[in-house]
């Protein structure tokens, strides 16, 4: 009998004949109906096994309203911060109940998406979340399909949609205040890329607040968010005089300024400090370890998440900023000559910054303890 059925797929029908049940009975147990005797479940089961039959989740959507699916667009797999958002998004995801369908693009044009969301429609998702900024979007000449909802994330720009993103400005101006607390006359900059809007928002945060401080604005160094870059702009900077602070606009520039700091016998922080951005988990361990701005990756994720699993409910999705925090660890060190900034250091150590939460214990676990050997 099982070999008559091989040459195609198992129906319904035929599972009801070798339980020996009805197609509504072999029906409620596929959608898992309390309403059928044990004994009669297990036989349906054991049919089923048998048969190799798969119950049509599709159809069962259709009568549901919902596919329990959700589909994600991502315009890269290659940066720290788009591998973080789509994991955290994974386990939100799961944790709600909800599958992924991923799509990784390489351009964002208007034919790249459209056949994203033609091949997700395919695929039959509830909701779309969108890890690309929202300026791209737009001067793409994108248009998002109506009556499916969508978020977009780590877009830090206005969008049709409801957009989650890093306060990116929040986080530059941490960042800047502190070298300028420390004591330094002014901050140097290594930016991301030109079209990236987060490496726009820190740049613009970082010039806005040495303005607001009077201090000096120096020209920005332009890297691609590569440790290679990092490494080429600190070869500029050791040709520079008068260079005592460093605001890298990511974790890996700043690892590649330290390399070429080093290399030229520049020493940090005693010569120049160094804050970098994001809080990838290596940063501790850089030598030294390295002060920096740390993204709530698994917030930003989760809030998509939620928003859109809101909105596919029938509610309302808002956009939302997630607030940074600046974890100091050993790279940044008040200027040479300012006994101020050495309080100021010191008091750092144990107080938080404006605005700032107090340490996480991801952080209190990355600061040297007075016994580890460290300088």
């Amino acid at each position: 009998m099982a070999e008559a059925w091989a040459r195609r797929e198992p129906s319904i029908n035929d599972v009801a004949k070798v339980a020996g049940v009805s197609a509504q009975t072999v029906s409620r147990v596929a959608n898992g109906k309390d309403v059928v005797r044990p004994a009669t479940r297990d036989r349906v089961v054991a049919a089923m096994q048998q048969l190799g039959y798969r119950p049509n989740s599709a159809a069962r959507a259709l009568k549901a309203g919902r596919y329990r699916n959700i589909g994600v667009i991502l315009f890269t797999l290659a940066t720290y911060g788009n591998m973080r958002n789509l994991e955290a998004i994974a386990d939100k995801a799961t944790a709600a109940g909800y599958a992924l369908t991923l799509i990784p693009l390489d351009a964002a044009t208007q034919a790249s998406v459209s056949g994203a969301f033609a091949r997700l429609s395919e695929q039959a998702v509830d909701g779309i979340i969108i890890v690309i900024e929202a300026h791209l979007l737009h001067e793409a000449d994108i248009e998002l399909p109506t009556g499916l909802p969508v978020v977009v994330v780590d877009a830090g720009a206005p969008a049709a949609r409801p957009v989650v993103d890093t306060d990116q400005a929040q986080g530059a101006r941490l960042a800047t205040e502190y070298l300028l607390d420390l004591g330094h006359a002014t901050v140097w900059h290594i930016a991301g890329p030109e079209e990236s809007y987060s490496a726009g928002q820190r740049r613009r945060s970082w010039e806005e607040t040495l303005r607001a401080r009077g201090a000096q604005v120096p020209e920005a160094l332009r890297g691609d968010w590569s440790a290679d870059s990092g490494y080429q702009a600190g070869l500029q900077l050791v040709h520079k005089s008068g260079v005592t602070a460093v605001f890298a606009a990511n974790d890996q520039m700043a690892l590649g300024a330290l390399r070429a700091f080093h290399e030229h016998g520049v020493r940090v922080p005693d010569d120049i400090s160094v804050v970098g951005f994001d809080d990838m988990p290596e940063a501790a361990n850089f030598w030294p370890p390295l002060t920096t701005v740390h993204q709530d990756f698994e917030t930003v994720g989760a809030t998509a998440v939620s928003a859109l699993i809101r909105e596919i409910e029938g509610g309302a999705a808002e956009s939302s900023l997630v607030a940074t925090e600046l974890i100091v660890r050993q790279s940044a060190a008040p200027y040479p000559d300012d006994e101020r900034a050495r309080r100021t250091q010191r008091s750092a150590r144990t107080t938080p910054m404006p605005g700032v939460d107090r340490p996480s214990a991801a952080a209190k676990e990355s600061a040297p303890s007075a016994s580890d050997g460290r300088p």
